[in-house]
């Protein structure tokens, strides 16, 4: 290379230096940071103190997700493609942490002194569809739930459309989902309810250790080791700033503040609720019938449907979750929003915003509502929709390439 190709970090006779990562975004830092704190005042004053905190801590959820890259999408379709297990490693030790911290909680039925209880479902037909066709969703459409909202906070255009047709295909979830809820299906199974606050943490940080020896063992058999991912340009205050943080600080992360919606919402984290309920109010506001769905049938139902998003929990932390990652992108200095999404990419963000949409009513959530809260709650169905889900992303990985989307065999540091 001669010296007036070399890049500006390199001289000619000294060795190449890759360039420094870029610096904090100081206008965008700072509009994201006005909009969490008026969000925190505005909200605790027209609601409650507490709706405040819970938005303040779907920021901090954003933020976390965003540094971390923490996805789904990205970790189990590396895992299909090249057997990278790195990221569902990650899971398997969120999961555990989120498993201890909840199965004494909900056995004891209350946290100081506030009634708390884990997200149990059935487990059935619905649950299984759903949860497949989720999956085929998070591949083709580019994220899951989490996945969506942090993207889309972080300047993702593209994930405009799958976030809107997410919500289309949540309020049509919503509309069926009485015809779906009536196939066959079993009981509510709890692991705490079954064996005990601890034989159900036993049994369950069992399942964990071997779902993360399997990824290890065909990680090794493909490549050898296992892969890591490179080193972090930034280090020190400069790297817990302004990120990248390592997976595994983000599933600690996660988990705490997963106890945290549990401590302070009485319930743990989810997502596409909410996503059901604002694709219902704009039915409604078309001119839909929508108070006579079942779904919008029972009087906290009909309440959340008529009033405020602001006084749901769910819609609360989800707004918070997208400025906490516009908040993590522009530390980062990598919020760059582009506005062309060529079209076939565009088809297969609508189709997988719909098939996720759709897919997480039947299933009573999503990868966090029913999997990650679900699975910490000790409920059977989160683990179904784990099973039911990796198979719609082996089907959903396979497609990718028909919409033009890649099939990578390293993490992207969107996680999506």
């Amino acid at each position: 290379m001669s010296a007036t190709t070399l890049p500006p970090s390199a001289s000619p006779g000294l060795p190449f230096r890759p360039a420094a990562p870029p610096g904090i975004q100081g206008g965008i830092t700072a509009a994201a940071g006005a909009l969490l704190i008026l969000g925190i005042v505005l909200i605790g004053a027209a609601v409650s103190p507490r709706q405040g905190a819970l938005y303040a801590l779907g920021g901090a959820l954003g933020l976390v997700l965003y540094h971390a890259s923490f996805g789904f999408t990205s970790a189990w379709r590396v895992f299909i493609s090249d057997r990278r297990g790195e990221g569902l490693r990650a899971q398997m030790l969120m999961l555990a942490i989120a498993t201890v911290l909840f199965f004494p909680v909900l056995a004891a039925g209350s946290l100081w002194g506030q009634p708390v209880a884990g997200l149990v479902q059935p487990a059935g037909v619905s649950v299984v569809f759903g949860a497949f066709i989720f999956g085929i969703g998070m591949q083709t459409g580019g994220g899951c739930a989490s996945g969506t909202l942090y993207t889309v906070g972080g300047g993702s255009t593209r994930m405009l459309l799958t976030l809107a047709a997410f919500i289309a295909g949540s309020a049509l979830g919503a509309a069926h989902l009485h015809w779906w809820a009536a196939l066959p299906s079993l009981p509510r199974i709890s692991a705490v309810e079954s064996f005990g606050a601890w034989g159900g943490i036993a049994v369950q940080l069992v399942v964990f250790a071997l779902i993360a020896a399997v990824t290890v063992v065909l990680e090794r058999r493909r490549h050898g080791r296992l892969l890591t991912r490179p080193a972090s340009a930034r280090q020190g205050w400069d790297r817990l700033l302004q990120g990248p943080w390592p997976v595994v600080a983000g599933a600690v992360a996660l988990a705490v503040l997963n106890f945290a919606t549990l401590a302070l919402s009485g319930r743990p984290w989810g997502i596409t609720s909410a996503f059901a309920l604002w694709g219902s109010k704009i039915a409604a506001g078309l001119g839909l019938d929508v108070a006579s769905w079942p779904y919008w049938s029972s009087p906290a139902a009909r309440a959340s449907l008529e009033g405020s998003v602001f006084r749901d929990v769910t819609s609360v932390m989800d707004f918070g979750i997208i400025v906490g990652a516009l908040l993590a992108a522009a530390l980062a200095g990598r919020w760059s929003p582009g506005w062309r999404v060529p079209l076939r990419s565009a088809v297969a963000a609508v189709l997988g915003g719909l098939l996720l949409g759709y897919g997480a009513r039947l299933a009573y959530g999503c990868n966090i509502g029913a999997y990650f809260s679900g699975i910490a709650s000790g409920s059977l169905h989160g683990w179904v929709w784990m099973a039911a889900a990796f198979a719609g992303n082996l089907v959903g990985t396979r497609l990718r390439p028909l919409f033009g989307l890649e099939v990578e065999r390293t993490p992207r540091e969107t996680a999506c």
